[in-house]
């Protein structure tokens, strides 16, 4: 059976709301992917790094309730991360956080047709250099996506990781990035101009995410697709762009389009096909932000959405 790989941080947020209320959430933008993507119905593995602990056993219960499986050894670290994710008026999010991270032991099989990768877990040593080795080992077996999904407050200086970031856009067949990481990368410039830089630099497709104002997709052949986000009240932001990628993994499984032997293909990706993938995530990333906490939709509920 085919399945997915994704690697990098499982954590725990810690959310202060606007009107002054805490609340507790399994978190992490990685994990969020694997979790999106088996509340799809995908076969989900995660490799991850948490410890024996309160908030370990919560990530646990959370992530394996909802049909994810982890790679064995992912909870032996020391202590579970932690991100303090402190919301505005908006709904938005700043964060604060408490990280260790490491790469348990992956086996990479030839089963796999899609490995995923993002955030801190792709950039933070000693694990960010286990991962763009993985990564690039598996290139034989699956597409490769990758998330910048930046956090300045523990990635460093956007000078100290961008060379990282854009090895990693280079190694990738799909990326996807916020505006908002795009103006912390590369200040002042146009992020359309940067999104082209990136196509030309290897992926297949790369797609900018605006929030509420929609998204914009280029490929390497040159095709262009926007799209406009869905209008709907927002909760929060927390696993909003993370629904936004595992929507896209989970369109192109669909459509045909993952695995290495796919990869010509997913070069030749048609505007149409584009657009309907990137509908597919926007309308996931629509009902996440509807509710408090990453809390992606399943496949009832998106069908249930789109009717």
């Amino acid at each position: 059976m085919t399945h997915a790989l994704v690697i990098g941080e499982a954590l725990v947020d810690v959310v202060h709301a606007a009107d002054g209320s805490v609340s507790e959430h399994p978190g992490g933008s990685p994990a969020n992917v694997a979790l999106g993507l088996a509340r799809l119905g995908r076969d989900a593995e995660l490799a991850t790094w948490f410890g024996d602990d309160a908030h370990g056993a919560l990530i646990r219960d959370h992530l394996t309730g909802n049909g994810v499986r982890l790679v064995p050894r992912s909870d032996r670290a020391e202590r579970t991360s932690t991100a303090v994710a402190t919301l505005d008026a908006d709904g938005a999010a700043s964060y604060t956080f408490d990280l260790d991270w490491r790469v348990p032991e992956v086996l990479l099989d030839a089963d796999m047709v899609a490995l995923h990768l993002g955030s801190i877990g792709a950039t933070l040593q000693p694990g960010g250099a286990a991962v763009a080795e993985l990564a690039a080992a598996a290139r034989e077996f699956a597409t490769i996506s990758y998330d910048p999904n930046a956090r300045p407050s523990i990635m460093g200086t956007a000078d100290q990781v961008l060379p990282t970031i854009s090895a990693l856009v280079a190694g990738a067949d799909l990326v996807k990035v916020s505006d908002e990481d795009v103006a912390w990368l590369q200040p002042g410039r146009d992020a359309e101009d940067v999104i082209r830089d990136w196509a030309a630099s290897g992926p297949a497709v790369v797609v900018l995410t605006r929030g509420g104002e929609g998204s914009f997709a280029l490929t390497s052949a040159g095709v262009e697709v926007t799209v406009t986000s869905p209008r709907v009240q927002v909760v929060d932001t927390v696993g909003a762009g993370d629904s936004y990628m595992g929507g896209l993994i989970d369109a192109l499984w669909t459509a045909g389009l993952l695995g290495a032997g796919r990869r010509q293909a997913l070069h030749a990706i048609d505007a149409d096909t584009l657009r309907a993938v990137m509908v597919h995530a926007a309308a996931i990333a629509a009902i996440t932000v509807s509710r408090a906490g990453a809390n992606p939709p399943n496949r009832n509920e998106l069908e249930d959405g789109a009717r």
